[in-house]
């Protein structure tokens, strides 16, 4: 692609997310920015946390990944549907009936100040690191199609794509980002389902021929049942799938910041379920574009970049497939990044402001400066986390997210389930503790899991570990009920 066609498609896109931005964040204010002022559309919600659960990784990362593991990440997805349904049955019930704005609030009410401070501060590490390394494929990309050719450097290829969310962002907050999320999963989705058919027109096959030749290939094994020890075995990755369903978005003020902007619980629930089931159909499209890729890499005598994740981007932008496929690959890519980035950008924020801040006790005239300057601040870290993840990861993305969000997530997993499950209270001071004691420990077991446990070796059920051992050392902490508040069991 020339590098004038990529500034075309870009300063279009993003002419197009100004001017939604600008119809949707008129009056805006703090309501306004961090729960929508509790008026969006369920089925615009739903379709929208489409592409901002997926992202770039999903779009890039997923298809690179089948090389290596074929279809097994659909184990994960398939695990994906009890998690989302916990969220809605148990988790969304509880949010609205506290009439949070921070989910995390509630584990404030139900321990204690320390314990919601620890779980807001995992949330921003988490959502940090993992809007950063869904962020720097879009960079490299961009870097790549555009910026090489004009000497930029990677630092300020970064800048200019926070610059861009932040630009769209700053006033309407998530009362924007319900509309815009829509829209970019729109191009993200189209930009796949093009990128499917005219790979397959060059195989020679229509839309059934696709489906039948992928499903011959060696890549589309979907079960592995026949080794417990490995990383990918069938129970491993559904009950990981299950249990980051449940930490990634029900326990991420993010995604749920969403769902709070409905208007009552019964249409954030609607949202939730018809949001699940789509996914399983979208991420089962992702993995037959990856298998096409290798297959079309194949035929054409396509030499394999030596990261799984190039493989996508060399093909749809190196002049293997018509002109259109660049553009929508260039397209869906920012979509997919931008609709997971724009959000959470804007719950770090939130975060930031409610949890940490304590914003709703700051006189009143200065709250939406102090939201704006944190927003700009949020900007800012992303954009050094970006570089950070750059120099320190050699792995596939999507790998890469999942197993960061086993150590970080893990402790907000524990909590939960401690709040929810028992009835004790606990000293909150150590909280902290625990929380940061946990991750530590559950790196030490998987450093020595082959060793230790006849070897057997840890996949993304590092999750489960780092929750179970955060509950154990909760359970160390626990005093009788009644020594506490405990005002938001259910």
């Amino acid at each position: 692609m020339s590098p004038g066609l990529v500034v075309a498609v870009l300063a279009s896109y993003f002419l197009l997310l100004t001017f939604i931005a600008r119809l949707t964040s008129r009056g805006a204010g703090n309501e306004a920015f961090f729960i929508g002022e509790r008026r969006s559309p369920w089925y615009v919600v739903a379709f929208g946390m489409i592409g901002a659960s997926l992202s770039g990784v999903t779009f890039i990362s997923v298809p690179g990944w089948v090389g290596e593991s074929q279809f097994s990440y659909f184990q994960m997805v398939l695990g994906y549907l009890p998690g989302y349904a916990v969220i809605a049955l148990v988790l969304m019930p509880l949010y609205y009936r506290l009439q949070l704005t921070s989910i995390y609030g509630y584990l404030g009410q139900r321990f204690g100040p320390a314990s919601y401070r620890t779980g807001a501060g995992f949330f921003l590490l988490s959502r940090s690191i993992g809007s950063a390394a869904r962020l720097y494929l879009v960079a490299l990309v961009l870097q790549v199609t555009l910026f090489d050719a004009w000497g930029v450097p990677f630092a300020a290829t970064v800048a200019v794509t926070i610059a861009f969310i932040w630009t769209y962002t700053h006033k309407g907050g998530i009362k924007t980002i319900i509309w815009t999320d829509t829209l970019q999963t729109a191009f993200m989705i189209a930009a796949a389902v093009l990128t499917a058919l005219l790979i397959g027109r060059e195989l020679g096959l229509g839309p059934a021929g696709i489906w039948e030749r992928v499903g011959e290939s060696g890549y589309a094994k979907v079960l592995f049942t026949a080794d417990p020890d490995h990383p990918r075995f069938f129970w491993k990755q559904f009950l990981a799938g299950m249990f980051i369903a449940i930490a990634m978005t029900g326990l991420d003020q993010d995604m749920m910041q969403k769902n709070l902007s409905c208007r009552n619980i019964r249409e954030a629930q609607k949202n939730m379920f018809s949001f699940s089931a789509v996914l399983v159909v979208v991420n089962l499209l992702f993995l037959a574009l990856g298998a096409l890729l290798f297959l079309f890499a194949e035929e054409k005598g396509i030499a394999l970049p030596e990261r799984s994740d190039e493989l996508f981007p060399l093909i749809a932008t190196g002049g293997h497939l018509p002109a259109v496929v660049g553009v929508m690959f260039l397209l869906g890519l920012i979509a997919a990044a931008y609709s997971s980035a724009d959000s959470a950008l804007t719950a770090l924020t939130t975060s930031f402001c409610v949890d940490i801040l304590d914003i709703a006790k700051r006189p009143e005239a200065t709250r939406e400066g102090l939201r704006r300057r944190v927003h700009v601040g949020m900007s800012v870290a992303l954009a050094v986390i970006i570089l950070i993840f750059r120099e320190w990861n050699d792995a596939s993305v999507i790998s890469a997210v999942f197993t960061i969000a086993g150590y970080t997530y893990g402790p907000l997993l524990g909590l939960y389930a401690f709040g929810l499950l028992t009835r004790w209270q606990v000293r909150d001071a150590g909280v902290p503790v625990v929380a940061l004691l946990a991750p530590v420990l559950t790196w030490v077991f998987d450093a020595n899991s082959v060793t230790w446990f006849n070897g057997y070796r840890f996949g993304f059920e590092l999750l489960l570990l780092n929750g179970a051992l955060t509950f154990l050392g909760l359970m160390l902490l626990r005093t009788p009920r009644g020594t506490g508040g405990n005002t938001a069991h259910t």
